[in-house]
C-alpha cells in the first residue's frame, strides 16, 4: 500500500516544519529593524544637526511654527529631521526585507505600489506603537522604559503581519 508523501511521518512534524520559515523571516526582520534603528538614529541627530545650522531652514520653522501655533521652531524642526530619518529608514527597510527578508516574494524586484503598502504598513506601526506607548505608561502607570519596550513589541507584530500578509504576499502568477 503506497502512502501519501504529502502527510507527516509525525504527528506536529509538519507544524514545525511550517514555522521554521516562518520564524526566520520573523529574525530576519527583526535584524533589519536594529539595522534600520541604527540609522534612523543616525539621520535625525545629521538632520537636526543641519537644520540648525542652516539659516533658511531655522526661518522656515519659525514662520511654521507661527501659523500653526504649535510650540516654537524647535517642535517643528524635530519634527522635521525626524520625518527625514523616518523616510530614510523606511526606504532602506523596504529595500532590504525586499532582497533579503521576503526575497521569495517579490522576486528580489522593487515595486512603487510595493514600497507605498510598506510605508503605509510603517505608519500603521508608528500607531500602535504610540497608541501602546501612551495605554502602558498612562492606564497602566509602567515606567516609560517598560512601556516603550511593550511599543517596539506591538509595532513589531504589526509591521511584520502586514509585510508578511499584505506587503509581500505570495502572489498568483
Amino acid at each position: 500500500m503506497a502512502t501519501d508523501s504529502r502527510q507527516p511521518a509525525r504527528p506536529g512534524l509538519a507544524t514545525t516544519a511550517q514555522k521554521r520559515p516562518l520564524r526566520r523571516k520573523a529574525l530576519s526582520f527583526a535584524l533589519i529593524g536594529l539595522v534600520n534603528t541604527a540609522v534612523d538614529y543616525g539621520v535625525f541627530l545629521l538632520a537636526r544637526a543641519a537644520f540648525e545650522h542652516s539659516a533658511a531652514a531655522v526661518l522656515l520653522f519659525d514662520a511654521l511654527a507661527q501659523s500653526c501655533r504649535c510650540g516654537g521652531n524647535t517642535a517643528v524642526l524635530l519634527i522635521a529631521a525626524n520625518i527625514v530619518s523616518w523616510t530614510v529608514a523606511v526606504s532602506g527597510s523596504y529595500i532590504m526585507n525586499s532582497s533579503i527578508t521576503f526575497a521569495a516574494e517579490s522576486g528580489k524586484k522593487l515595486r512603487w505600489s510595493d514600497y507605498a503598502a510598506f510605508v503605509a504598513s510603517g505608519i500603521a506601526g508608528l500607531f500602535a506603537n504610540t497608541a501602546t506607548l501612551l495605554f502602558a505608561a498612562q492606564i497602566l502607570l509602567l515606567p516609560v522604559w517598560i512601556a516603550k519596550a511593550f511599543a517596539v513589541l506591538a509595532s513589531f507584530v504589526v509591521n511584520f503581519a502586514l509585510s508578511h500578509f499584505v506587503v509581500f504576499r505570495v502572489r498568483d502568477s
